[in-house]
Parts: C-alpha cells; sequence; structure tokens
C-alpha cells in the first residue's frame, strides 16, 4: 500500500478520485507531457491511465504512485517503480510548469530517492531521461544520479539512463548498519 510522504514543503500522498482534473490537466500540458513516457497522449488515454491507478496499480499494490500536493492543492505526480529499462527501480516525477524553477523538483526526487532506499530497502535508484531534457538531467546530477548507458529510440532520440547508489559510508544519512 502506498504510504503518505511528507519533505519540508510536499506532501505525497496517495490519488483519491477527486483529483482526476488535476490530474489530467497535468498530463495534458505538454510541457509536462513531452517529458513523460511516449510523450503527450489523448485526454481519453489520460482519463484512462489515472482509472487504472485505482483498478490496477492500487488494487494489486504494484507499485507506489503519489499525487503531489503543496499547501493542499495538487501540484504534481510522483512514482517509484519496478522496470525492465534497468533490471531495477526507477523514479518518474512531474511537476506543473508553475512550480518550476523553485527547488520543489529536487525535494520531490530526493524524498523518492529517500523512499527506495529506506523503504524498499534498494541499493540502487534509477531515472530514465529524455537527453534533451537539460533541467531534470541537471537536478538528478546535483543530487547524486550519474550517467551509465544511453538508449538509442526508435524514433531517433535518446534516452539517457541515471543511477544513484546508496552511500555505503560511514556518517552517511542512508548508510545501513547491519
Amino acid at each position: 500500500m502506498t504510504p503518505t510522504l511528507h519533505t519540508r514543503r510536499l506532501l505525497l500522498a496517495p490519488y483519491v478520485p477527486a483529483d482526476e482534473e488535476d490530474f489530467v490537466a497535468l498530463f495534458q500540458d505538454v510541457r509536462v507531457s513531452q517529458w513523460m513516457g511516449d510523450g503527450p497522449a489523448s485526454e481519453e488515454a489520460d482519463r484512462a491511465l489515472f482509472g487504472r491507478i485505482f483498478t490496477k496499480v492500487y488494487a494489486q499494490d504494484l507499485l507506489d504512485v503519489w499525487a503531489v500536493r503543496r499547501d493542499g492543492v495538487m501540484i504534481g505526480h510522483a512514482e517509484i517503480k519496478p522496470t525492465d529499462t534497468v533490471a531495477g527501480h526507477e523514479i518518474v516525477y512531474a511537476l506543473t510548469p508553475a512550480a518550476w524553477g523553485s527547488g520543489l523538483g529536487t525535494e520531490l526526487a530526493q524524498a523518492l530517492v529517500a523512499y527506495g532506499f529506506d523503504a524498499l530497502a534498494l541499493t540502487e535508484v534509477h531515472a530514465t531521461v529524455a537527453a534533451s531534457n537539460n533541467a531534470s538531467l541537471t537536478l538528478l546530477d546535483r543530487i547524486g544520479f550519474e550517467h551509465v548507458r544511453d538508449i538509442s529510440e526508435d524514433d531517433g532520440t535518446t534516452t539517457r539512463v541515471l543511477t544513484r547508489r546508496l552511500a555505503a559510508t560511514a556518517g552517511s544519512p542512508h548508510a545501513r548498519q547491519g
């Protein structure tokens, strides 16, 4: 069951049915959806995706998916999921353009990484990012992700695979004692 997470400024909570319009608006914004999955989709497809969060993802406890809120308003989407692309767990996050440039993306990505290391006991967390998405590449580099390899996509674009490994040094905030 997807838990509720808190950061200094954000609340990550499981979606509720009333979030559908905000979810669709986020995914219909091309400035956001151009970087998500296969890119922009129809409104109908985004509504179906929202429905599957309840009927499949939450119902079968497949992965952790959150609505991201600030001051009670939904401003984004986040998930951490198993993926064959990297043979591990991948973080996915998106914020409304109004929230860009305020450090919230960094705060959100750090929360997902910490959740992966602490709650899921992962030793590494991955991200796949379009090579042209400089904002996300810069953010992930700043919080310790390293470029591992590139994937050449069928449409001629390149996807960067990035990995953040659990720090094993004493004194690390995520060091495991054993």
